[in-house]
């Protein structure tokens, strides 16, 4: 079954669930995204469903629920343009036209400060387990939408722009299916090694 999406001219998908979060700011002027990052989260960790994630980018998290929150979440003020869960299910937290704080310190081939110039993407899932098919197929027309609306030139992952600090979305995340997914060329995958048959 195909998904399709469209970006408004106020960066927002009208068919994701929209859940405004209050951590994210203007871009910088003059700045548009040109590059998507791909992340992963659960929360507690490897621990899938309920209403943590939002209740994290919407500063309304309990910490006091779960020993993970609190030595690790009190007090931070994180957030993504969008999450995919591990139905295919897309929900939107911030404009795409507005800047997400999802990158942290992040270096993209030497244009420091990510989250000025990227859209930031959370697949629910981990390090430790392979991604749902619904989930490609939910990021694949989420991806074409926002090259469709924005001069994108790149996708990249967490590691890959915080190498060492970093290491989502994993090594069970299958790059060359979102390639397929997308028919995006080789050149939107900066980071991807590409196994070429002679």
């Amino acid at each position: 079954m195909s998904v399709e999406f469209a970006v408004d001219a106020d960066g927002w998908v009208a068919a994701a669930r929209k859940l405004p979060s209050p951590n994210f700011e203007a871009r910088p002027a003059g700045a548009v995204p040109t590059l998507i990052v791909i992340h992963n989260i659960s929360l507690p960790p490897n621990q899938f469903g309920g209403t943590a994630i939002a209740e994290l980018f919407q500063n309304t998290l309990d910490c006091d629920a779960h020993p993970y929150y609190d030595s690790h979440l009190r007090g931070v003020r994180v957030s993504a343009h969008f999450v995919i869960h591990r139905d295919g299910a897309l929900e939107q937290f911030v404009s795409c036209n507005e800047r997400a704080w999802h990158a942290g310190p992040s270096n993209f081939f030497g244009r420091e400060r990510c989250n000025d110039f990227s859209i930031g993407i959370e697949l629910e899932g981990s390090d430790v387990v392979a991604f749902e098919a619904a989930q490609y197929r939910t990021l694949g027309a989420l991806v074409s939408a926002l090259k469709a609306r924005y001069p994108v030139e790149a996708l990249a992952g967490h590691a890959d722009i915080a190498p060492g600090r970093k290491t989502d979305p994993g090594p069970h995340f299958e790059w060359q299916r979102l390639q397929n997914d997308t028919s995006l060329a080789d050149r939107y995958f900066p980071y991807l090694k590409f196994s070429k048959t002679p």
